[in-house]
């Protein structure tokens, strides 16, 4: 695919956070990009809709909805913006994302869905020989080996802004040079309490994040931290760095994405606003960046930065993390389900927040693993998973 060609996109996830802002990076470079297919999960019809006129998609795709009001939505919006022949091909059902992720008509797949759910999506698009830039983490995490196996040399490209942040710092040298990588964390909306200070956290304050507008899952895993935990398995997976040289630090202003030290001393990071828009254009457009992707940092004003240890006693969630991706196979998978199911628990008010680790650890604790990853045995162990937490909370 040559660099300056307009790429052709899938868009994943498309009515969420990562994918409407996809859009906007996608309407700002038209030169650039244009959207072939998307792909979301039935939350919002009408907006999808609206959307598909609007990019005029080839191909529309949501995993739970009705096929039909769908297309009538479609083609409302369709009359409105005077495109009366526009017919998109539509599915539905739950293997709608992985058909649209396989859309031959496509250069890079942007994977923007939340959760494992992603998995086979992501397996989709290696499989169909797209560039997929990947925002949905958990598709990696749970599917480790099996992702990569499927992954060609630059066939994976990340969007998280973290590790978007540490792909662009290790541009700055060979990889016999990287000592380790450093993740930053904004520390979310509880950075500084204590552990005794969380026990009667609200869903409202653990949604209330001080730097990024995410969804309610990211949010709250941003809460709990257990986010910088999947965070530091998806960058060991991504940089083949071992996981005892990989740190995270707290860095409540969000400007300073990442972190690379190298063997020298040098340390080598990746600044600017906090804005999801730059890494989507990256991941979109990689290796080459997006001119006016996102604002630059403003060098005539005085501004601080500050970096803090991770109080590892309040937020317990990233050495779990370690611990789960440190036995392999199926434990990242467990840690990422039960965390899920946990965090739909304290939403539906029937834990606390302290209990959605507590219970994560729990469930991990009792997993016996399995003898090689497959996908059958990573949807077993979801299962599983998803079962056993469901039960430890009632």
């Amino acid at each position: 695919m040559p660099s300056d060609a307009q790429r052709r996109i899938v868009l994943l996830g498309s009515t969420g956070s990562i994918g409407t802002q996809a859009i906007d990076v996608v309407d700002g470079a038209p030169e650039r990009f244009t959207v072939t297919a998307l792909g979301a999960g039935g939350g919002n019809l009408p907006l999808l809709a609206r959307q598909a006129v609007h990019t005029r998609a080839q191909a529309v795709g949501v995993a739970a909805g009705d096929a039909a009001e769908l297309r009538q939505l479609i083609d409302e919006a369709a009359v409105q913006a005077g495109l009366t022949a526009y017919r998109p091909e539509v599915f539905t059902g739950p293997d709608a994302s992985s058909r649209i992720a396989a859309w031959p008509d496509a250069d890079v797949v942007l994977n923007g869905i939340t959760g494992s759910i992603g998995l086979a999506p992501t397996l989709a698009a290696l499989e169909a020989g797209h560039v997929l830039a990947l925002a949905n983490k958990e598709s990696l995490i749970v599917g480790g080996t099996l992702v990569k196996r499927a992954a060609r040399p630059g066939q994976l490209v990340p969007v998280d802004s973290e590790h978007s942040a540490l792909a662009q710092c290790l541009r700055s040298g060979a990889a016999g040079e990287v000592d380790r990588l450093v993740l930053t964390a904004s520390g979310g909306p509880f950075r500084g309490r204590k552990r005794s200070e969380l026990t009667g956290v609200t869903p409202a304050e653990a949604l209330a994040h001080p730097t990024w507008d995410m969804g309610p899952v990211v949010t709250t895993n941003s809460a709990t931290m257990v986010n910088k935990g999947l965070e530091l398995i998806e960058a060991h997976l991504l940089f083949d760095i071992p996981l005892d040289r990989i740190d995270v630090v707290v860095h409540p202003q969000s400007v300073v994405h990442s972190m690379v030290q190298f063997v020298d001393g040098s340390t080598i990071a990746q600044c600017s606003p906090p804005d999801m828009k730059l890494p989507i254009a990256l991941g979109m457009g990689w290796p080459d960046r997006v001119a006016g992707a996102a604002a630059a940092c403003d060098w005539t004003r005085a501004t601080s930065w500050t970096f803090e240890p991770l109080d590892a006693e309040a937020f317990p969630s990233v050495s779990l993390a370690k611990a789960a991706a440190t036995q392999g196979t199926t434990f990242p998978a467990v840690y990422n389900a039960a965390n899920e199911e946990a965090v739909a628990a304290f939403h539906g008010g029937s834990i606390g927040f302290l209990d959605i680790v507590d219970t994560v650890e729990s469930v991990l604790s009792e997993h016996s693993g399995s003898s090689e990853l497959t996908l059958e045995s990573v949807l077993e162990a979801e299962r599983w998973a998803r079962s056993r937490t469901r039960e430890r909370l009632r």
